[in-house]
C-alpha cells in the first residue's frame, strides 16, 4: 500500500535531521583539535593577552574600566543569568500545572532551554573547579606569582590548582545558542542562525574577559566548544520528541482550521 504524501514528507524530514548531526559532529572534532593544537603549541594565547597588558602599571587596564567590570561582568550576565532562572522556573511551573495555551512543541523548547539554562553553566564550572590552569593575571608573565602551565603540561608536584579552565564567565552567555530550539524543526536556517548568535553572546563576553586578564583564547574557545557539544548532545537527545510534537502540533492546527471553515461558511452565508 503506497504511503501518504504526509508520511513520505515527514520521513524525508526525518532523514534530512538525522544527517545534520554527521557534519556536526566533524566539526566539533576538528574544532576540538585546533584549540588544543593553538592551546598548547602556539603561543597565540600569550599574544592575544600581551595587547591588552601594561608592563609599566602591571596590570590589565581593562580590568579597572566600567565596561569591562561592572557592564559586562555584572549588569549583562546578571540579566542573561536571571533570564535562564526564569525559564527554569516556567518549565518547573508548567511541569507541576501544564499551561492549557502551550502547544507540546513549545512545551518541549520550553523545557529543552531550560535544561540547557541548568547544565552549561554546571558543566563548565564543575570542569573548571577541576582545572590546574592558572588566569593571565596570576602568571609570572603578567605580575602574578605563577608559571605558565599549558592544557597537555604535566602537573608538576606542588602546584596550586588555577581552577581557570574553561573559562566560566563565557558560559553564562552561551547557554543562548539553545534559543535555535524555538525554530527546530521546522525552520534550521533560522536556527542556525539563532545558535550562532547565542554564541556571539557568550565568545563577546569570553573576549571582554581576555582584555580583563581573566582568561586565554583557549579558555573561551574551550567553553563555546562544550556548549555546542552539549547542545548537540540534547539535540540527538530530543530529534525523535521535538518531531513528534511539531506533528501534534500541526495536527491540532489542521483540526482547528477544518472546525472554523463550515463556520466561516455559514457567517457568510448569513451574511448574504
Amino acid at each position: 500500500m503506497p504511503k501518504s504524501p504526509t508520511a513520505l514528507l515527514h520521513r524525508a524530514k526525518e532523514r534530512t535531521s538525522a544527517s545534520l548531526f554527521v557534519p556536526a559532529t566533524i566539526a566539533l572534532s576538528c574544532t576540538a583539535l585546533f584549540i588544543v593544537l593553538t592551546g598548547q603549541y602556539t603561543d597565540l594565547d600569550l599574544y592575544l593577552a600581551d595587547l591588552y597588558y601594561d608592563p609599566v602599571r602591571q596590570l590589565f587596564p581593562w580590568d579597572r574600566s566600567w565596561f569591562g567590570r561592572d557592564f559586562m561582568h555584572g549588569y549583562l550576565k546578571n540579566v542573561i543569568v536571571w533570564s535562564g532562572f526564569l525559564l527554569i522556573a516556567a518549565a518547573l511551573a508548567d511541569l507541576a500545572r501544564p499551561w492549557r495555551r502551550l502547544s507540546p512543541l513549545r512545551r518541549l523548547q520550553l523545557r529543552f532551554l531550560a535544561l540547557a539554562a541548568t547544565l552549561e553553566p554546571l558543566l563548565v564550572r564543575s570542569l573548571k573547579q577541576a582545572s590546574n590552569l592558572h588566569c593571565p593575571f596570576a602568571i609570572d608573565r603578567y605580575g602574578g606569582s605563577e608559571p605558565l602551565l599549558r592544557l597537555l603540561d604535566a602537573v608538576p608536584a606542588g602546584w596550586h590548582p588555577g581552577h581557570c579552565f574553561p573559562a566560566g564567565h563565557a558560559s553564562a552567555g552561551m547557554w543562548l545558542s539553545a534559543l535555535a530550539i524555538l525554530w527546530l524543526p521546522r525552520q534550521p536556517r533560522r536556527a542556525l542562525a539563532a545558535f550562532a548568535g547565542g554564541l556571539a553572546i557568550g565568545l563577546t563576553m569570553g573576549w571582554v574577559q581576555q582584555m580583563r586578564g581573566m582568561h586565554f583564547l583557549s579558555h573561551t574557545l574551550a567553553t563555546a566548544w562544550i556548549s555546542s557539544a552539549l547542545l548537540l548532545a540534547m539535540l540527538a537527545l530530543f530529534r525523535k520528541p521535538l518531531q513528534a510534537a511539531a506533528g501534534q502540533s500541526n495536527a491540532a492546527t489542521r483540526a482547528a482550521g477544518a472546525t472554523s471553515a463550515p463556520v466561516a461558511g455559514e457567517l457568510a452565508g448569513s451574511r448574504r
